[in-house]
C-alpha cells in the first residue's frame, strides 16, 4: 500500500478506460430482488428476502411455527443443523462492462458461506461481523448473471473444533451441552442468554451490492480529529483509495454547516495501482461543537469527498460523512476513594445516564429503520445520554450510529466476546483482527462513539466464577494467556493503530465482582448484588461504586404482550410457559420474594405482573437516583437492560414490542436534568439537589408540602438554595420528626418541589416515608374524561384522594404515552395524551386504568 502525505495533498485522476467524460464513472446497485432459498440437497424451492435470515424466510412461507409462541423455542432447535443455498439472477448490461473494475459486496454473511457467481468461486465467509468482497470484473456476463450463496450450518461447521479441541469452553450462556459457539464469529446471544431464546439460524443479513467503477475506488476515509478547541478543529483527512491503474486524480474535500461550507482541503495527487493512502489536513475555524444530550446541540458537519479527473470535468468517485467535532475521554486517576472512572465531554466532566443495549430482535432483520427512530425517541425521552452496545451482540446497524449522532447519545463500543473464554490460537486472532480492523474503521468516524471495550466480564469469570475448579491447571493458564494475547494485545492494537482518538478498555467490569465490594471504588463495576445476590434496592444509596455499568432488576411485560405468546392456562408465575420464559437461573420467584418485601402480594397473576412492574420501576428508580445524588464519587449509571429481544420476563424497561413497561417511565423521572432526591437514613432526611445543567442555578427555592393520602396539608416550608452547575448538593435536612409523626407517616406523602428564582419548576417529586405495603392507602375511584381523534386518546383523570402508581392501559402494542405509571393526587387533574395509528376518530375509546390499592 503506498502513502501518499503532502501538507496540501495535490490529488488528481487518471482514465484506463477510455470512456468519454459524460460516462458516469462509477455505478452502484443492490442486489435485492428475485432471491430464492432451499435446504441444501432438496428440491423445493422458496422465495427469500435479502436482506434476510433463514428463520424469516421459513416464517415468511410459513414452514415452520411461529419461535415466540408457548415453547415453540425447543422444536426449532431441529433447523441449526441444516445448511441452506440461496440464489438469484441479475442482468448486467455491455455498458456496465465497459468501466475498468467491478466489486461485489456481501455487508453482512451469517456465517460459514460460500458464494459462487457465474460457476467461479469468488467468496468463503467464516464472520458474521464483517463485510465480505471480491473483485468480479472478468467474472461478469453481459445479460443475465447467476449468484449462489450456500451458508452452512454453524453448528455443523465447529463440531470438529470442539471434538479435538479437548475441554468445553465456559460459555454457559450458550444453551447446548456442547458450548460450540465461542469457534464461530457471529452474534452469541443467538445461542441463548439469560435473558433471551436460542435461535442459531444463518443467512445474507446486509445488503449485497455491485459497483462498477472506473479509475478509482474510496473504500475508506478516516476523518481523524487531531484537535478539537472551541478556536479550531484540526484534522487529518485520511483516505484509502484503491487504483486500477497508474495515474492522477485530484481530489477534494468540504466540510459544511448549514450548507455553507467552511472548510476545505483539495489537491493533486499521483497514484499507483492498487492500495494508496492519502493524507489531507484541514482545519474548521471556531467549530461549533457536538454535545450530549442535556447539554446542547449535537451539531453534525456535512463532510463530502469528490475524486475527479485533473481538469474536474467528471467525478470518479465521492463519499459522505458526517462529523462532529468534540473531545471524550475517559478519566481513570487516583484520588481520595481510589481510581476514577467517568467520561469527559469537550474537557467536562460527564454524568453518564443511560443503559446497556441488546439486540432488538433475536431474528435481526426484522428491525427495520422505523424501528431504530422510535427506539432513540424512546431512548432521548428518558433523558439518557449513553447506552452501551453490549458485547454479546452484533455491532450495530448503520442507522442506529447516525440516530446516536443527531441525539446526541454517546455509545460505548464493546466488542463481540462475552461471559466465556475464548480460542487464542493464529487462524481464530487472525480472524477477530479483520473483525477489528473492520469495525473499528466503520464507527471511528461517529462522534457518538466515546469508548471500545474488549469484552463484558470474560475477566471477572476468569477470576470470580469457579472456573478455575472446572479445568486443569494447564487448560485454566492457557485460558488466562489467551486473554492476553486477544484483549490485552491484539485489541488495543488495533485500536492504536486505526483509532488513537478514542480510549480502550480491556472488559467490563474493571474492577472486580460485584460481591468484592472492596474493589468498587476503583472502576466500573456490574453490580448484581441487586437480583443476584437479593441485596435490597437500598443498598445502592451506601455503595462505594464509581460507575455502575451494569445492574437491574426483571419484571413480567404487561398482559397484552404475554398473551401473545401464552394461553389463559398459563397465566401464573410456574407454568411451564412462564418457566420457559424466565431464563435467568434466579426465576420468577425471586420477583415474588422482593415484591413481599415492598408491596403487598397480589393473589390474581394480572395484579402480579402490574405490580412487579412498579416494583421494578420504583427499585431501579431508588438505585439510579442513589449513583447520582453519589457524584462525583459515582459518575455513570447505566441499568441492565434498555430493550428486549424476545417477548419474555428479563430486566429490560421497553418490552419487545416497544411497549415501556415502568421501569422506562421511572428511568426517566431520574434522569432528568435537575432533579431533588430525598435520602432518609438514621431518622434523618436530606434533600439533594441534583443538577447536570452546565451553569448555576442561583436563588432556587425548595418547597416541601406534607399532604395526607386524603388531600389534608399538614406542614410546608421552603429553603433558598444555589445548586452548583453539574454537580449533587445536599440543600437541607432535618429529622422525620421535623415533617410528621410516626402515625401520621403511614397515611401522608410529601410534596418536594425545585423552583428558579422566577419561580419556574425544575422538579417535582412525592415521598413516601414508608414501604408501599405498609402505608394506608385508601380506596379511590379515578374519574376519566376522554377525548377520540384519528391516532391520539387524551385521557383527563381525577381522584378525590391520593391514586398510587397509576397505570394506563391500552390494547395496542407500541402506543406512545406522555406519562404513565405515575400518582395522582388528591384533587388532581392530569391529562395523558397517548399516541397510536390504531386508534380512529369516531370509535369508542379503549383504555383501562388501575391504581396499587386496587390490588389487594
Amino acid at each position: 500500500m503506498k502513502k501518499i502525505s503532502y501538507l496540501f495533498v495535490m490529488i488528481a485522476a487518471l482514465f484506463c478506460s477510455g470512456l468519454s467524460a459524460q460516462d458516469k464513472a462509477y455505478i452502484e446497485r443492490t442486489i435485492g430482488e428475485g432471491w430464492t432459498f432451499n435446504e441444501l440437497g432438496m428440491k423445493d424451492i422458496y422465495h427469500a428476502t435479502v436482506p434476510g435470515t433463514i428463520h424469516s424466510d421459513l416464517l415468511d412461507n410459513r414452514l415452520i411455527e411461529a419461535p415466540f409462541v408457548g415453547k415453540n423455542e425447543e422444536s426449532l432447535r431441529r433447523l441449526e443443523n441444516k445448511d441452506w443455498q440461496y440464489q438469484t439472477e441479475f442482468e448486467v448490461t455491455a455498458e456496465e462492462l465497459q468501466h475498468d473494475a467491478a466489486r461485489i459486496e456481501f455487508l453482512g454473511l451469517d456465517t460459514y458461506a460460500d458464494v459462487y457467481l457465474n460457476g467461479s468461486h469468488i467468496i468463503s465467509a467464516d464472520n458474521m461481523f464483517v463485510a465480505h468482497g471480491a473483485d468480479v470484473k472478468d467474472v461478469l456476463r453481459a445479460g443475465t448473471n447467476k449468484l449462489v450463496v450456500v451458508l452452512y450450518s454453524p453448528i455443523k461447521k465447529t463440531a470438529p473444533q470442539w471434538e479435538s479441541n479437548g475441554f468445553d469452553y465456559p460459555a454457559d450462556n450458550d444453551r447446548s451441552e456442547r458450548h460450540q459457539s465461542v469457534f464461530t464469529r457471529k452474534a452469541p446471544y443467538q445461542y441463548g442468554w439469560d435473558w433471551g431464546m436460542r435461535l442459531v439460524g444463518c443467512g445474507i443479513w446486509r445488503p449485497v451490492k455491485l459497483t462498477f467503477f472506473d479509475t478509482v475506488r474510496v473504500s475508506d476515509w478516516f476523518v481523524e480529529q487531531k484537535s478539537v478547541s472551541k478556536a479550531a478543529a484540526v484534522v487529518n483527512n485520511e483516505i484509502t483509495v484503491d487504483a486500477v491503474c497508474d495515474g492522477k486524480v485530484y481530489v477534494n474535500v468540504d466540510f459544511r454547516l448549514n450548507g455553507e461550507t467552511v472548510s476545505n482541503a483539495s489537491g493533486m495527487c499521483t497514484l499507483q495501482q492498487g492500495a494508496n493512502i492519502i493524507a489531507l489536513p484541514a482545519t474548521v475555524a471556531s467549530p461549533q461543537l457536538w454535545m450530549p444530550a442535556g447539554w446542547g446541540d449535537p451539531v453534525l458537519y456535512d463532510a463530502l469527498l469528490t475524486i475527479t479527473t485533473p481538469d474536474g470535468a467528471r467525478v470518479l468517485a465521492e463519499k459522505k460523512e458526517r462529523i462532529g467535532f468534540r473531545t471524550v475521554e475517559l478519566v481513570r486517576e487516583d484520588d481520595q476513594w481510589g481510581r476514577s472512572f467517568y467520561f469527559k465531554v469537550n474537557g467536562i466532566p460527564l454524568f453518564a445516564k443511560g443503559a446497556n443495549y441488546i439486540p432488538n430482535d433475536i431474528i435481526p432483520t426484522d428491525f427495520k429503520k422505523a424501528d431504530y427512530e422510535k427506539l432513540f425517541r424512546d431512548i432521548k425521552a428518558a433523558n439518557m445520554n449513553m447506552i452501551r452496545c453490549w458485547g454479546g451482540a452484533f455491532y450495530e446497524e448503520p442507522e442506529f450510529y447516525e440516530l446516536a449522532d443527531e441525539n446526541g447519545i454517546l455509545i460505548w463500543q464493546d466488542f463481540m466476546f462475552a461471559c466465556s473464554t475464548y480460542p487464542s490460537d493464529h487462524y481464530f486472532l487472525e480472524n477477530v483482527k479483520q473483525e477489528a480492523e473492520y469495525n473499528i474503521r466503520r464507527l471511528r468516524n461517529h462522534a457518538c462513539l466515546a469508548l471500545w471495550c474488549g469484552n463484558n466480564e470474560v475477566e471477572e469469570g476468569i477470576n470470580y466464577w469457579g472456573w478455575k475448579k472446572r479445568y486443569t491447571p494447564e487448560v485454566f493458564e492457557g485460558m488466562k494467556q489467551g486473554y492476553d494475547r486477544l484483549f490485552n494485545e491484539l485489541l488495543p492494537e488495533c485500536v492504536q493503530r486505526l483509532d488513537a482518538q478514542h480510549q480502550y478498555i480491556h472488559t467490563s467490569p474493571v474492577t472486580a465482582h460485584w460481591s468484592n465490594k472492596a474493589m468498587l471504588p476503583y472502576g466500573d463495576s456490574h453490580y448484581w448484588g441487586i437480583w443476584y445476590g437479593k441485596d435490597p434496592f437500598e443498598v445502592m444509596d451506601t455503595l462505594k461504586s464509581r460507575f455502575v455499568s451494569e445492574f437491574g432488576f426483571e419484571s413480567f411485560p404487561e398482559m397484552k404482550t404475554i398473551m401473545t405468546f401464552a394461553t389463559e392456562g398459563d397465566l401464573h408465575i410456574d407454568s411451564d410457559v412462564m418457566k420457559h420464559r424466565q431464563k435467568s437461573s434466579r426465576g420468577n420467584d425471586l420477583i415474588k420474594t422482593y415484591m413481599g418485601w415492598y408491596y403487598n402480594v397480589p393473589a390474581d397473576f394480572d395484579n402480579f405482573i402490574y405490580v412487579g412492574q412498579v416494583l421494578q420501576g420504583a427499585g431501579m428508580r431508588r438505585a439510579i437516583e442513589a449513583n447520582r445524588r453519589n457524584r462525583p464519587l459515582c459518575m455513570g449509571s447505566l441499568y441492565w437492560q434498555l430493550n428486549d429481544s424476545w417477548p419474555a420476563v428479563s430486566w429490560s424497561g421497553i418490552d419487545y414490542y416497544r411497549n415501556w413497561k415502568a421501569l422506562h417511565y421511572q428511568a426517566g423521572r431520574a434522569f432528568e436534568p435537575v432533579i431533588t432526591s430525598v435520602y432518609e437514613h438514621d431518622g434523618m432526611v436530606d434533600f439533594y439537589a441534583i443538577s447536570d445543567r452546565l451553569s448555576d442555578i442561583q436563588g432556587a427555592v425548595l418547597k416541601y408540602e406534607v399532604v395526607t393520602f386524603d388531600g389534608v396539608l399538614m406542614k410546608k416550608g421552603e429553603q433558598k438554595v444555589d445548586v452548583a452547575a453539574n454537580s449533587s448538593v445536599k440543600v437541607y435536612s432535618q429529622p422525620r420528626s421535623f415533617f410528621t409523626d410516626e402515625d401520621m407517616a403511614h397515611r401522608s406523602f410529601m410534596k418536594v418541589t425545585l423552583t428558579d428564582s422566577r419561580g419556574v419548576v425544575l422538579n417535582e417529586r412525592l415521598h413516601y416515608f414508608f414501604y408501599e405495603k405498609d402505608l394506608e392507602l385508601p380506596q379511590v375511584e379515578i374519574s376519566t374524561d376522554v377525548s377520540v381523534s384519528d391516532g391520539q386518546y387524551e385521557i383527563t383523570l381525577r381522584a378525590g384522594k391520593l391514586a398510587k402508581d397509576v397505570f394506563i392501559e391500552v390494547p395496542f402494542q407500541g402506543a406512545e404515552f406522555s406519562d404513565n405509571f405515575f400518582d395522582l393526587m388528591p384533587g388532581e387533574k392530569k391529562t395523558v395524551i397517548v399516541r397510536s395509528s390504531e386508534i380512529k376518530d369516531g370509535r369508542k375509546a379503549n383504555f383501562k386504568v388501575r391504581h396499587l390499592r386496587q390490588t389487594y
